[in-house]
């Protein structure tokens, strides 16, 4: 079993660790780029370019996820399976802002604590795959990775790895980033106007009532604590959203990791969090030598099948000195296979001591195809996940202090189920998604409910 001598010490060290010594080790979800003297000089571009975030906000997030760990905040971590380039606009920006938000007003309300928010955007570019090549028209070609390695375009040509795409990766998440903060930073989440947090079509939601008298709850508590006080509440209308992607295209990542005034160590430039998949968690594989390295929150996904030793070296490994809002652990062991697998995991990670901020992945691992080949996820199977995560942290006496969503503000039609009742036949109505099924606008404020309302019931 594991011990903490089982790590070695130079394994720990980062004196001998650079953002390009992961070179030296076994790559995987990385496929070669054809023409190397292109790739390195796109690396040496995104190296000297400006950086998208600052160390300041890296350091405050960190902040913030160990009070998640420490039981006195929560965590909404969502977005897009894999953003695109072409939807680098304005419209689907706004509407992920506006569903983050509203998610969290609804858990700040009901759960009456503060919410952490960080989306899966402005990097979220890249995708694993299980297999390197897919069939099309009898041809053999290498699978769609995310548009920041390739294209979706069924065609040879358009699926060779393309460095120039880390560029365009860098500018559309530049953008991205420009107008969120602008948006936030400017009145978008004014508390003083919830209403302008609406989307039409939530109307005919059933929650739709308790939602609306939320917003009146809301506004009330505004006008009465500003008529008391003779100071207008300037944090009502500022909020906060972190940025996070996983970890996989290395040579976009480390171009942007850099050591920064009068901080210790390296930090990655490009988001504020970056998680571990399953399937580059190898103890002495590239991407876990990389993650080691950088100061940044990290992220580690936890799922069917697990190696509970191999797991336990892989937090030490990522966070030898034991640093408080460092590592999320995100299980999505799937709602058939959580009872079986989660309680084991919890035990020993307390047994160790080690601080991680728990979150919950109910998507991935409830994932199925219709008779029809239409990926998707069923509604009752996460939100049953969702409930049985709570029961078994509580039961244990963890905190579960976090979600992780695959979600939008489109109208989407992409997982069945929820309060509109969307079925198997209506999914191609609308479904954009490159990857992975999410939920819609509709499903992801009711998730926010029930979310809620099983923290109440856990923690209360």
């Amino acid at each position: 079993m594991y011990s903490k001598k089982s790590v070695a010490p130079e394994v720990a060290n980062p004196r001998d660790w650079s953002p390009t010594s992961w070179k030296n080790f076994p790559v995987k979800q990385l496929p070669e780029y054809p023409d190397k003297a292109e790739l390195e000089e796109v690396y040496n571009q995104l190296r000297n370019s400006p950086a998208l975030i600052t160390s300041w906000e890296v350091e405050a997030l960190k902040k913030k996820l160990a009070d998640v760990a420490a039981g006195k905040s929560f965590m909404l971590q969502g977005g897009d399976c894999a953003e695109s380039f072409a939807d680098c606009r304005s419209p689907k920006i706004v509407n992920l802002l506006k569903v983050l938000l509203q998610m969290s007003f609804i858990l700040i309300h009901e759960m009456e604590t503060s919410v952490v928010r960080i989306g899966r955007i402005a990097g979220q570019y890249a995708k694993p795959r299980s297999s390197d090549y897919e069939i099309v028209d009898g041809e053999k070609i290498p699978n769609y990775r995310g548009d920041l390695i390739n294209s979706i375009t069924p065609k040879l040509e358009e699926r060779i790895p393309d460095p120039q795409r880390l560029l365009t990766g860098y500018h559309k998440a530049a953008l991205t980033l420009n107008f969120l903060r602008a948006l936030s930073d400017e009145g978008f989440a004014d508390l003083h106007h919830p209403e302008y947090w609406e989307l039409d079509f939530m109307r005919e939601n059933e929650y739709y009532k308790e939602y609306e008298a939320m917003v009146n709850s809301i506004q009330k508590a505004v006008n009465f604590m500003e008529t008391i006080t003779p100071n207008e509440f300037n944090t009502l209308q500022k909020i906060n959203i972190y940025t996070s992607h996983e970890g996989l295209n290395l040579h976009y990542d480390s171009a942007q990791t850099q050591r920064v005034p009068r901080r210790e160590g390296w930090y990655n430039l490009s988001a504020h969090m970056v998680w571990l998949g399953n399937r580059t968690r190898d103890l002495g594989g590239a991407h876990v030598e990389y993650l080691r390295g950088i100061r940044n929150p990290i992220g580690i996904k936890v799922g069917p099948g697990y190696d509970l030793d191999h797991t336990l070296k892989l937090i030490e490994r990522l966070n030898p000195i034991h640093e408080q809002g460092k590592i999320v652990l995100i299980t999505r062991f799937g709602n058939d296979k959580v009872d079986e697998e989660l309680p084991e995991l919890i035990k020993n990670i307390k047994h160790e001591g080690m601080p991680v901020v728990w979150s919950c992945d109910p998507m991935h691992g409830n994932t199925f195809a219709t008779d029809d080949n239409i990926k998707t996820r069923n509604f009752d199977d996460i939100v049953a996940e969702i409930r049985k995560t709570f029961a078994i942290h509580r039961d244990q006496g963890s905190y579960l202090g976090g979600v992780h969503l695959e979600m939008t503000g489109d109208n989407v039609t992409e997982c069945v189920g929820g309060a509109e009742g969307l079925e198997e036949g209506q999914l191609l109505e609308n479904y954009e998604t490159y990857c992975d099924p999410r939920l819609n606008y509709q499903q992801s404020l009711q998730m926010a409910f029930l979310i809620a309302r099983e923290w109440n019931q856990s923690y209360k």
